[in-house]
């Protein structure tokens, strides 16, 4: 190996970490590439010289050196000397680039002012999120996108909404500035275009001043597949494939190309869960969602025993396990839409994965087809039933339950209204049964998630291309209004719907003849705590219907779907407080004569004694 060096790069220094650390005698440089030759580190530091900066072996493929003359800001790659010709490679810890075809840029994780950042999590049968793009969501130039400065413009906006925690569409720097950013090219560095690191540590600042948590998507079933210098970094490679920080057989292969990393290997398991803790860690990020997991778990992502990835599922216990010995109260979410309770079993179970809780393919599947079905004849209230009792691992709060997100919105499907009446979302049926499925989400147990837009009736369906129209927050503030109303009950804001926030769940009545359901929620019991919902799937008002309720006394109607100062073009139904009678009605003890209308949810709680 050629030695040469220059006075700027000494190998009597050692410093712990991956890619460029930055320490009190300049910045230190470590990569694994275990078939190079010869590495060195080129820059604007050295003229991009390949001769200057000479990274010795340290054992097991790593190479590294320290650079007194490089600080903050340089921009730098690797320069590797192969069996396969000489490489210029990206940083694959590169913490910052200048774009995803561009150089990696030296960056100091130490300078940013976090200030009197101690945000409390909300316990998480208090969560409720809101995912969005950071593209698409506050673009203030046409044709641009946004960034996260653009978007913490929009925290007032969301604290007023009464959402306390944001979900974030994975943010890191992907080919071009538009993305719905499932293509990760380097998952260390946040897209340059919306800001880069600094951008989203202000953010994540930002949102906590505002009480809101901040939850990552995060991309570990695959990588790229394009722009994206992992890809046969150090030139080694078997069956034309990806080389060192993937699989290059058969197990390769998912829906985004043969990309998916070689969870069996001890480098690529630390460089994912370094990855995984350095958001939690250093970022301050609140918890994590991990995209589609079953292509971690498994090849075909299906329970086919012979394509288990029992690497992949002992990466997932590693990463969970360490987030809950260190940051319990963070939450990590599971997309995995298998309906196993597994997912979300503890970790001391013999199959357990430890998430803390998983998208509910269970409610949002079942719920969509009853709100966009046409004819009500047609709708099935006993699924609907089904969805609502759902859970996994016996807790209802390890399930995150929606009716719109970028899955659900997109590749063929649309928004909830749009589904309803295509091209004319602004009609009386789409507000109806979209506010009908935000009261289902917001009342069910489990965590409530909105998808950027729905409270604001965003129509057509998601696209990276598509920004979200803010002059419809004034044309349909009163619909807004119905959300902010619902997420005030869902957390139990006026202290008489507690029950909203607890573990138990009574079917009422399942009515297929008139398509009506009840059901009560509650936490403890009692008064201020029991919560009856109603909801009519039906496009027909009753009066005088008899509902079983479970305790005797007086029980305030909370909030009517159709009350017009949600919309001009809602009916105003006569629903009002109720007094229930004794005698055995839905198998409660007690009932009462309620009025409803049309594609209505109402809700009911009784004031907490004092």
């Amino acid at each position: 190996m050629n030695n040469k060096t220059n006075n700027t790069v000494s190998d009597k220094i050692n410093v712990d970490g991956m890619g460029a650390i930055i320490h009190d005698n300049g910045v230190f440089f470590r990569v694994w590439a275990p078939n190079a030759q010869e590495v060195s580190v080129i820059g604007s530091f050295n003229d991009w010289n390949p001769n200057e900066a000479i990274l010795e072996k340290e054992g097991n493929g790593y190479w590294s050196t320290n650079v007194f003359e490089a600080k903050a800001g340089d921009e730098y790659k690797y320069y590797l000397k192969t069996p396969s010709g000489e490489l210029k490679r990206n940083d694959p810890y590169s913490r910052k680039l200048t774009n995803s075809a561009g150089n990696s840029i030296v960056y100091d994780p130490n300078n940013f002012d976090w200030e009197e950042d101690n945000f409390q999590m909300p316990t998480w049968n208090k969560l409720v999120i809101y995912e969005l793009h950071v593209g698409t969501y506050h673009v203030k130039n046409k044709g641009q996108v946004g960034d996260f400065y653009s978007l913490i413009e929009k925290l007032d906006y969301l604290k007023d909404l009464g959402i306390n925690a944001i979900e974030v569409m994975p943010p890191f720097e992907f080919p071009g500035d538009f993305s719905w950013g499932y293509n990760p090219s380097y998952p260390f560095a946040i897209e340059s275009s919306y800001g880069g690191p600094d951008a989203f540590k202000a953010f994540i600042k930002a949102a906590h001043e505002h009480g809101i948590a901040v939850i990552l998507d995060v991309v570990y079933n695959h990588f790229g597949p394009t722009d994206m210098d992992l890809w046969q970094f150090d030139g080694w490679q078997e069956n034309g494939m990806g080389g060192i920080y993937f699989y290059n057989d058969w197990r390769a292969n998912t829906p985004w190309g043969d990309t998916r990393p070689d969870y069996g290997r001890p480098e690529v398991r630390q460089y994912i869960r370094d990855n995984a803790m350095m958001w939690l860690e250093e970022f301050r990020v609140d918890g994590l969602r991990m995209d589609m997991t079953p292509y971690i778990r498994n090849v075909k992502a299906n329970e086919d025993s012979s394509s288990i990835l029992q690497e992949g599922l002992s990466l997932i216990r590693w990463i969970n396990s360490e987030v809950a010995e260190k940051f319990p109260w963070k939450i990590i979410i599971a997309e995995d839409l298998h309906g196993l309770d597994s997912i979300t079993d503890h970790l001391g179970n013999e199959c357990g994965l430890g998430f803390g809780s998983q998208w509910d393919a269970d409610f949002v599947h079942p719920i969509r087809k009853a709100l966009i079905e046409q004819e009500d004849e047609y709708r099935n209230m006993e699924s609907i039933c089904l969805a609502l009792l759902n859970k996994y691992s016996g807790d209802t709060f390890k399930r995150v339950i929606y009716t719109e997100s970028h899955d659900e919105v997109a590749n063929g499907k649309a928004r909830v209204a749009e589904e309803i009446a295509s091209d004319n979302v602004n009609n009386w049926f789409s507000k109806k049964r979209a506010s009908l499925g935000t009261a289902l989400v917001m009342t069910t147990g489990g965590i409530p998630m909105l998808f950027q837009g729905q409270e604001l009736l965003e129509d057509k369906w998601f696209s990276d291309t598509d920004p979200i129209d803010w002059t419809k927050a004034e044309k349909f503030k009163a619909f807004t209004g119905l959300h902010k109303d619902l997420i005030k009950l869902r957390l139990n804001y006026y202290n008489n719907t507690e029950g909203l926030t607890g573990q138990n769940t009574q079917i009422i009545r399942v009515d297929e003849t008139h398509k009506i359901i009840a059901f009560q929620r509650w936490s403890k019991g009692g008064q201020g705590d029991n919560t009856v919902i109603i909801l009519n799937f039906s496009n027909k008002s009753y009066e005088d219907l008899a509902i079983g309720f479970p305790q005797a006394g007086l029980w305030k109607l909370r909030f009517n779907s159709d009350w017009e100062g949600y919309d001009k073009d809602f009916d105003n139904f006569d629903s009002h407080h109720i007094n229930t009678q004794a005698g055995e009605y839905d198998n409660m003890q007690h009932y009462a004569t309620i009025s409803i209308a049309a594609y209505t949810a109402l809700i009911f709680s009784q004031d907490k004694d004092e």
